[in-house]
């Protein structure tokens, strides 16, 4: 990138190892650049079978117990006149639209994992679609609703997407953000091991003030702006520790026969914001 995604400042400085920060905004990236076939390499099945997740799919009923805190939050600023229409960026594999569905009237989502995208599609029966939003045609279609859950970080240029979906919107429709806040105290108290940071597939690192200011940039008004909370699978958070990060397989393996991993818990680390926005 020639310049920051946020504010367009040329003027940047090192952050974290492989991270760089942009001196006028605070928003931080990562200092590569991923051709789409790489971008899209990184998100095979793979990516949710072993390598980010232990089992995506095994893990639904967790996924879907934060899906519905999100949408809880959400539907305090629905009009179910008004906001019928509902568009999910980086839908996955479709657990969001199951819940989604039953609430409005058309519930699409869209996504680059070809594995996602036809479990979503064939197993559940949602309408999802695999592509790029910056490049998919949705003919005449719009939509009063937008979701980015925990996506918009993973985008090369998601000041390109937030305008996208300006252009896909008309003024009162909704975008619902979450994403984590590398300007929040548990980043900064985890400094270049703050647990969110891990490129290639986390390229941007947002403040609150970077998001908002992006959002209010490409015409989006902040309604709802807090940290949130999430629910995590005590399986899937030994895997990562344990197996991901730090490389104890053995030990993962004794929780796992001593049945020790079978639960999940709640935790708000006030590191992940979620912002709920209106389109003027």
């Amino acid at each position: 990138m020639s310049g920051c995604v946020v504010c367009g400042g040329e003027n940047t400085r090192p952050f974290h190892p492989g991270l760089l920060r942009c001196a006028a905004c605070g928003h931080g990236w990562a200092d590569l650049q991923l051709s789409p076939d790489a971008l899209a390499a990184l998100y095979r099945r793979d990516y949710f079978f072993g390598d980010e997740y232990l089992d995506y799919v095994a893990d639904r009923a967790i996924v879907q117990k934060n899906f519905r805190l999100r949408l809880a939050t959400l539907e305090r600023f629905l009009d179910p006149a008004r906001h019928r229409r509902l568009l999910e960026v980086g839908c996955a594999y479709g657990f969001f639209l199951d819940l989604a569905r039953g609430r409005f009237e058309t519930a699409t989502g869209i996504d680059i994992t070809q594995d996602g995208v036809r479990y979503a599609r064939e197993t559940l029966g949602l309408d999802a679609v695999e592509g790029d939003l910056l490049a998919h045609d949705f003919g005449d279609r719009r939509f009063d609703v937008a979701c980015l859950w925990d996506t918009i970080e993973h985008l090369p240029r998601p000041d390109l997407f937030v305008e996208r979906l300006a252009r896909l919107t008309e003024p009162g429709a909704l975008l619902a953000v979450t994403t984590g806040d590398i300007g929040s105290l548990n980043a900064r108290l985890g400094g270049k091991g703050w647990r969110l940071i891990h490129p290639p597939t986390h390229l941007h690192y947002f403040t609150r003030q970077s998001l908002l200011r992006l959002l209010d940039r490409h015409g989006f008004e902040a309604v709802h702006d807090r940290s949130c909370g999430f629910y995590r699978g005590a399986d899937f958070t030994a895997y990562n520790l344990l197996v991901l990060r730090w490389k104890l397989p053995r030990v993962y393996a004794l929780l796992k026969r001593l049945r020790l991993t079978g639960f999940d818990f709640y935790l708000d680390l006030g590191d992940i914001r979620y912002v709920v926005a209106r389109r003027r």
